[in-house]
């Protein structure tokens, strides 16, 4: 076993690099009273009343890390030393078990910040759009007087998505490259958290995203694990040792007053139930995380086994700090629970649309309590978790009358209403952008993505055509396209309306250089998933290619609708409208191009020839 050790800028080589991460505007602050003056007018107000003066509010430091299975941790399963999060769990309040409501970077991390599941907050998918009508537990901060930050890792975290609501700073500085993947290692992240709490006013809150564990595993070699899962298992020693040094450089007085939460967005399969990955499936491999709350003088340490939910981070952290709870969450405050609860937390809703989003197959829900968990499947499946922890043995037809008071509930937290109308992640919610693409032409439904007929294929029948998509997606990565192409036809050979397989070879196809090919595979894509922005994305691009500008103006329209924030979706509409002759609707799309990505000097170049001469 290696030794642990403090990690250095050495041990992150580049890695997992694609597209330019796009630059965005940061949203102002709300200015209120400062929080060190209001702390000064209370102390005297004390101090004249003759009572002890209040405590000042306490820092919040918020840890997710991306694709973080429990017994990754040496505290849970012994195996696998991470001695900064083992101490964390140790000095507080641990939860091995917790359940994520969705398998998926975005969906998962939008729970978490809002208390919501992902069918009320509307973002089913990594790439779709958090409406702004979710309050975020940064919002609610921010309100409160905190300084808020984000430092992100992950693409499906980046700002463009929406997630940066109520952050005032938020780091989503990504490498750039080649296509395919895209990431910031866990010393850039560290290092860039730590700058900005040095200097921070309290009460703060930052939130710190680490994606290292996420796939493919590349640890640097000095964290290396034996065994067969040993490099993601380094993965996650190299980036607890980064956790290590962030704790250790926040500055005693923000440390002395300090509230820390440790978790995941959800957890990897690694071959269980013949997964690789995550997304797939609703097995406890990808829905289990850790859950720490670590708060010195306020908490005392314990564990709990109770399957506490990332719906309830917010509303425990909001408890915890002494605020007001956010309006209409699907969460609870976890406070009794922390104080050593063992009575039953109402059961975890859980759900994937990634197999009929991306490949047209059935969509999975389940309902996971302490003793049971029902899967909703073309052939469902009902688990006894405390006889049967790995979900070996399907009890659907010896327990009918136990399935039915779970579907019964699920039924029940279905109906609750959703919060936005974009609920279905179909865009924008913003009047103002809806009315600006109005104004340059747009005249799609606006509405969310299709829901999934009846009559689908079973995700379980299609696990064979699952592993040759991913393995046309390795060779992709690894520049072999043409082998890629032909993995992917293998697909539609048997599946021809596949999703995934009909937008990726039709991208593979474009970046060899086959244009017309590309072009009608990609006009399939489209048909197949309207809803789709990089099908729109590709498509789009095809026709500017090929000449066809007009053509491709729709294309570009539905994609700033379905990603508002996205300045190169902009700026390509604004290109096609060039390209068409319309000069006044090129320079307004343009503009807002820059308005996104102002240090981008190519789209500055783009739109001064469309500008009034002064």
């Amino acid at each position: 076993m290696p030794e642990t050790r403090t990690p250095s800028a050495q041990d992150a080589p580049p890695r997992r690099l694609s597209r330019s991460s796009i630059l965005l505007a940061l949203g102002l602050g709300i200015c209120l009273l400062s929080p060190s003056v209001r702390g000064l007018r209370e102390l005297a107000s004390s101090a004249r009343r003759g009572q002890p003066a209040p405590r000042a509010a306490p820092n919040l430091l918020l840890i997710t890390v991306d694709t973080l299975r429990p017994d990754a941790l040496g505290w849970v399963a012994g195996k696998n030393p991470t001695p900064a999060i083992d101490r964390l769990a140790l000095e507080g309040v641990r939860f091995p078990a917790a359940i994520s409501p969705v398998p998926m970077t975005l969906p998962a991390h939008t729970s978490i910040l809002s208390g919501l599941l992902p069918r009320r907050h509307g973002v089913r998918d990594n790439g779709q759009q958090v409406p702004v009508a979710v309050e975020t537990l940064a919002e609610r901060l921010r309100t409160r007087g905190y300084s808020t930050a984000a430092f992100v890792s992950g693409f499906p975290l980046e700002s463009i998505f929406g997630l940066d609501q109520g952050f005032t700073t938020y780091d989503d500085r990504l490498p750039e490259g080649k296509e395919g993947w895209l990431e910031r290692r866990a010393f850039d992240t560290a290092s860039a958290a730590e700058k900005w709490i040095a200097t921070a006013k309290s009460p703060w809150f930052v939130w710190v995203h680490f994606y290292d564990p996420h796939d493919p595993f590349e640890p640097p070699r000095s964290f290396w694990r034996p065994g067969p899962r040993g490099e993601y298992d380094g993965e996650v020693a190299y980036v607890d040792a980064w956790i290590a040094r962030l704790r250790a450089s926040i500055p005693e007085p923000s440390a002395a007053n300090l509230l820390t939460i440790l978790t995941a967005d959800h957890g990897e399969a690694l071959g269980e139930h013949r997964e690789k990955t995550h997304g797939y499936f609703l097995y406890d491999s990808t829905i289990q995380v850790p859950l720490i709350f670590h708060f010195p003088g306020r908490l005392r340490p314990l564990a709990n086994p109770a399957a506490a939910r990332l719906i309830d981070v917010a509303p425990t952290a909001l408890d915890l700090l002494g605020l007001p709870p956010l309006a209409g969450v699907d969460g609870l405050s976890l406070r009794p629970w922390l104080s050593g609860s063992r009575a039953a937390l109402p059961p975890a809703y859980v759900e994937t649309r990634l197999p009929w989003i991306y490949f047209g197959w059935s969509p999975l829900t389940a309902l996971r309590n302490a003793e049971w968990k029902l899967i909703e499947a073309p052939r469902p499946e009902l688990y006894d978790l405390i006889k049967d922890a790995q979900e070996a043995n399907n009890r659907i037809d010896a327990e009918r009358p136990r399935a039915r008071q779970l579907i019964a509930d699920l039924r029940a937290i279905e109906k609750r209403p959703a919060i936005s109308v974009s609920s279905q992640g179909g865009g924008v919610d913003d009047p103002e952008v809806i009315a600006r693409l109005r104004a340059l032409g747009y005249v799609g439904a606006g509405g969310g993505p299709s829901e999934a007929p009846r009559g689908l294929a079973d995700p379980k029948d299609r696990i064979e055509q699952r592993d040759t998509l991913q393995e046309a997606e390795r060779l992709l990565r690894d520049g072999r396209t043409a082998a890629a192409i032909t993995k992917f036809d293998e697909v539609l050979a048997l599946d021809p309306k596949n999703r995934f397989a009909t937008l990726r070879s039709g991208t593979a196809l474009l970046n060899t250089g086959k244009i017309e090919e590309a072009a009608a595979r990609l006009a399939r894509a489209v048909a197949i998933d309207p809803e789709r922005a990089e099908a729109r994305f590709a498509l789009g691009d095809a026709l500017l290619r090929l000449g066809r500008a007009k053509e491709s103006i729709p294309h570009w329209l539905e994609l700033v609708r379905l990603q508002p924030r996205r300045a190169d979706g902009w700026s390509n509409l604004g290109l096609a409208f060039l390209a068409a002759g319309e000069r006044t609707r090129a320079r307004e799309a343009l503009t807002e191009a820059v308005r996104l990505d102002p240090e981008n000097p190519r789209r500055r170049r783009d739109l001064a020839p469309l500008l009034p001469e002064r």
